[in-house]
Formats: C-alpha cells, sequence, structure tokens
C-alpha cells in the first residue's frame, strides 16, 4: 500500500493543479492566436487587425513576391511618372518593398472585388498633381479588372475612367489651392492693363470651377491641397491676394495664413453641400525627397533603397529647415482645419518618408526634362509607393461603407 501525504499538503497539491491548468489553458490559447496569426494572408480580403492597428505607421519590408499589378502599358499611365517605359533603374527592387503596418497586415486590393463592391458608383479625387498622380495608380490597378475601361472627362474632370463592366466612375478635378483664384493684371495710371505685372486674386469662400459642381456625384471623395502654397509658385512679384465675399482681406494674409483661411472656408463648404453620406478623405502632404537643393538648385533623389527610421527628422523636421520641411508644416495646418469635420484623415506622410528611392528623378521620358526642370523627386514613379495609398484607401473604403450599412 502507498503511503498517504500528510493532511497538510492537500491544500498545496490543489492549488498547484489549478496553476498547471491554468498554464496548459493559456499556452493554447496562446498558439491557437499565433497559429492563425501567421497563418493570415496580406493578400486576404480583410484586416488581421487589433485595437492598435495603424494603416499610416508602420516599416517597409523586402519582399521578392511583392510584384505590381500593372505594368507600362496601362492606357491610364502619365508619361512622366512612368517610370517603366522610362527604364528607370531599380524598378524591380523599388517595387519589391511591401508596407506593413503596426499589428495588422494590410491586404492588397483585388481590383475584382472592390469594383464589384463599388458597383454603380462613382470615386472622385480633388486638389494637384499629387491626387492626379494617386488616381493614375488607382486606375492603372482597376483596369486589370475591366479591359473595358474607357477613358472619361466631364463635369469639370481633368481626367478619369468609366469601367463599365461594373457602371463605375473614378475622376480627378485639378484645383491646386481649392479655392478659385486668376491672375489679375496691374493697371496703369492711363487705364491700361499690364499684362506682365499683377497678382493673383484668391476668392477664399468660393470653390475652384473644377470642383464646385460636383456635390451629389460622387460616393467616395479625396481632397487635398498644399504643394502649390510657396514662392516657388507664387513669387513676391507675382502674389496671392485674399479675398472675401468679394472684398480682398484686411490686413493682407501671408501665404500660410492665406491657406488656413482656405481650408477653413472649403471644409465648411464641403460640409454643407456635399452629402452626409459621401465617404469623405483628406490626403495628407506627399513629401519631397530633394537632396543637396531644392528642384531648381540641383536637388537629387538617386537612391537605392528607402530611407531608415531615424533618418526622416534630417530631411523632414521643420526646425531643421532643410528643403523637405513643407510637408510636416503644412500637415499641421491642414489637421488642425479638419478637427471638427466629418472628413477622414488619409495620412500617407510617415510611410511615403521613407521612400527616397521612389520617384521619376531623372527618368522623365524627354531627353531635355532634367535641363528644364530638373529632378521630379516629388510626384512618383508608377507602379510605386502610390499603389500602396491604393491599398490602405480601398481598406478604409471597405470599413468606411460597411459602418455605414452601405455593405
Amino acid at each position: 500500500m502507498s503511503p498517504k501525504l500528510p493532511s497538510h499538503l492537500f491544500p498545496w497539491l490543489i492549488l498547484l493543479t489549478f496553476a498547471s491548468f491554468y498554464f496548459f489553458s493559456s499556452f493554447l490559447s496562446l498558439s491557437t492566436f499565433s497559429s492563425s496569426s501567421s497563418s493570415s494572408s496580406p493578400t486576404s480580403q480583410s484586416l488581421s487587425i487589433s485595437n492598435t492597428c495603424n494603416l499610416f505607421r508602420g516599416h517597409w519590408v523586402s519582399d521578392p513576391n511583392h510584384t505590381p499589378l500593372y505594368d507600362q502599358t496601362c492606357p491610364f499611365h502619365r508619361n512622366a511618372w512612368n517610370c517603366l517605359r522610362n527604364e528607370r533603374q531599380n524598378m524591380t527592387l523599388i517595387n519589391s518593398w511591401r508596407w506593413v503596418p503596426r499589428n495588422c497586415h494590410l491586404p492588397r486590393i483585388d481590383p475584382v472585388r472592390f469594383l464589384g463592391m463599388m458597383k454603380n458608383t462613382n470615386i472622385g479625387f480633388v486638389g494637384d498633381s499629387l491626387n492626379e498622380n494617386f488616381l493614375a495608380s488607382f486606375l492603372c490597378i482597376l483596369s486589370v479588372a475591366d479591359k473595358g475601361a474607357k477613358k472619361w472627362k466631364k463635369k469639370g474632370a481633368w481626367r478619369g475612367a468609366y469601367f463599365p463592366k461594373f457602371n463605375v466612375t473614378v475622376a480627378y478635378h485639378r484645383a491646386v489651392l481649392l479655392s478659385r483664384y486668376q491672375w489679375q493684371p496691374k493697371q496703369s495710371e492711363a487705364g491700361v492693363k499690364d499684362g506682365s505685372e499683377g497678382f493673383y486674386r484668391v476668392d477664399v469662400d468660393v470653390p475652384a470651377d473644377d470642383w464646385a459642381k460636383i456635390a451629389g456625384f460622387y460616393d467616395v471623395l479625396v481632397f487635398n491641397t498644399g504643394h502649390w502654397w510657396n514662392r516657388d509658385k507664387f513669387p513676391k512679384e507675382k502674389p496671392l491676394v485674399f479675398y472675401k465675399a468679394g472684398q480682398p482681406i484686411v490686413p493682407p494674409l501671408g501665404m500660410l495664413d492665406g491657406l488656413k483661411v482656405v481650408l477653413t472656408n472649403m471644409v465648411a463648404y464641403i460640409q454643407k453641400e456635399f452629402p452626409g453620406n459621401t465617404l469623405k478623405f483628406w490626403r495628407l502632404q506627399s513629401p519631397r525627397h530633394f537632396y543637396g537643393g531644392d528642384w531648381n538648385q540641383n536637388g537629387s533623389c538617386l537612391f537605392n533603397k528607402p530611407l531608415e527610421e531615424d533618418e526622416l527628422d534630417l530631411w523632414f523636421e521643420p526646425r531643421n529647415n532643410g528643403v523637405n520641411k513643407e510637408a510636416r508644416v503644412l500637415n499641421f495646418v491642414i489637421e488642425e482645419a479638419l478637427q471638427a469635420a466629418n472628413i477622414q484623415l488619409l495620412d500617407l506622410t510617415h510611410l511615403s518618408e521613407l521612400r527616397a528611392d521612389a520617384h521619376p528623378a531623372i527618368w522623365l521620358g524627354r531627353k531635355d526634362a532634367v535641363a528644364i526642370w530638373g529632378q521630379d523627386c516629388m510626384h512618383w514613379c508608377l507602379p510605386g509607393v502610390p499603389d500602396t495609398w491604393v491599398d490602405i484607401l480601398s481598406q478604409l473604403i471597405h470599413d468606411g461603407l460597411g459602418r455605414t450599412g452601405r455593405l
């Protein structure tokens, strides 16, 4: 017969048994979670997501299996951004970087599934050429799903496409300042207008004609402005002069204060005139990557890999007063203007700051382009970084439609 345990050991034995059971159960739960997380594919339709997921913060990883969905034959390319056709070096490497957000996978857009979800709807972009860059990527990706896609240009649209298989229109309305602006020549004492001198009148409370009448047509809208708010575009001898209610604003506003007033008025216009169920996004700044000088000072961006995280402040922190500081300065102003608005921030700045390697640079499709305009370290090669912007936007549209019950 086996000896009996002393009675005073029974409580400890019971406690040890429960502790072992708890540990084993926790281990099983953790193993199940790890297995399901590791088996989640970045190309799946839904995000493997946690409460701390942030699509706009993360890191780029090298992934040789990450290849573009389209090539240089896309009918919606813009020549200077068609880096494959222009034989930009290292395009395979540029497109092998995959964005990994914090604590979740970002699925790549499935063009067929996305257009199926968006059937009988319209998507619009309003702003400057960086939104056009965004649009070109979007159109090239979506055209994979509908070979019958046709170029589309109506209702003030600068360019766009219609996808007949799904009855979806995606278009861009060029409005670089968002507000209406026009050249006002100076009058001589004799009352004769001198076209070489004058100023640009900006009506802060009047949207540019190209997008003033699109309310109700688009189900999704992406706005931006920023790159034109600088002295390169509007030097002191040809300044912006701000008007409200048809009268000059007194005292005159500087450029940054003028931007603040324009944003306040344009956001108010959007809130008032556009249907509440329209999904509205505001894309924050797309950073420039000029190194060694600005665009007209022999600035260059001939890089072979992304920047490191600890390099970003050297490039973009306003206190360092570098040539690329504008993005963060403008973002602060825009975020402040949008605080109370029903417009979602599309913060693509940080992930794009890292990609100094992905601009057209000297591969612009014209032999004399660099001599005339300098390197392009502002727009993006296509295919390239804007394809990741499309992945993020498509996921946010999916989530937004789900919240409104439209899916």
